[in-house]
């Protein structure tokens, strides 16, 4: 089986449709359409310190190869919130990660939005927003029926450290909450266990189908894998990624009430450990 491959599909649910980029097959031309509810199965984590954690470099080679453009026919999700049940995790008592402040001069991005924000501000008299720190539901590293392993803690917080340091990269507001779906793992372990020994078997957004015929399960969202991935390089797929961007960061959308849901599967029945899945959505919280 050929693992050694960036896999990045669709925009998920946000500012923009879904679509499909990197290798492998494109992403259905339209999705179906859901507001689904983001529920956190398991407690905050409970902690009186605040920790900072260690920031992983992303490859070289697992940055997207092809930019995203949305799907002639796509459904427009641009409208859609995904609200989380009222008993998602209590944040004043939630585990605290402090984000490390790691630029020297301010602001070094050559993307041309970033620019025009911090000359926009400047005009102003006003400056990029800081750094911040954030919170996290945590995750349970849970295993699927056939024994898939799930979403860890340290993906979600090295996720949330690489999303926000890219924020503040380019002049963008941080997000101060990041929670784990099992929903959208539940997807994610039924693209894992899939029988065929093509890893790309089922993957893609709802309406994929899987060799066996298994009905699809869980929750769509924003997509990317392949060999050695880490929440940390999703994360920079993602950003890289035009039409993720629109759909995970939305630049120029206020971040009050936001958190960021990610799912990640590691390895899958006849894949190593290594060969992630990854799932990430914007919802208001």
């Amino acid at each position: 089986m050929a693992l050694a491959i960036p896999l990045v599909s669709g925009g998920g649910f946000g500012a923009s449709s879904p679509a499909a980029a990197g290798s492998g097959p494109a992403a259905p031309s339209t999705a179906a359409r859901f507001v689904g509810t983001a529920e956190p199965s398991i407690p905050a984590i409970q902690a009186s310190t605040t920790r900072s954690p260690a920031v992983v470099d992303a490859p070289a080679s697992e940055a997207v190869g092809e930019s995203d453009a949305a799907e002639p026919g796509a459904v427009d999700f641009s409208d859609v919130d995904i609200v989380v049940s009222s008993d998602a995790p209590p944040w004043a008592t939630a585990d605290k990660e402090a984000a490390p402040n790691v630029l020297g001069p301010a602001y070094s991005s050559t993307d041309p939005d970033t620019i025009a924000r911090v000359q926009d501000l400047a005009s102003r008299g006003l400056t990029c927003p800081s750094l911040g720190t954030f919170t996290t539901s945590g995750a349970p590293s849970t295993r699927s029926t056939q024994g898939v392993p799930g979403t860890t803690t340290a993906d979600l917080v090295s996720f949330a450290t690489q999303y926000n340091q890219l924020r503040y990269e380019n002049c963008l507001p941080p997000v101060s909450r990041f929670i784990y779906d099992s929903c959208m793992e539940q997807r994610l372990f039924w693209m894992a266990e899939s029988p065929s020994p093509d890893p790309l078997d089922a993957w893609g957004h709802i309406g994929s189908v899987r060799i066996d015929g298994v009905p699809s399960v869980g929750c769509d969202g924003n997509l990317a894998g392949g060999s050695n991935n880490t929440g940390t390089t999703v994360a920079t797929k993602w950003w890289e990624s035009l039409a993720h961007r629109a759909s995970l960061y939305r630049p120029g959308t206020s971040t009050s009430g936001v958190c960021i849901a990610l799912a990640m599967t590691h390895g899958g029945i006849d894949e190593p450990y290594s060969f992630t899945r990854a799932a990430a959505r914007w919802v208001s919280c």
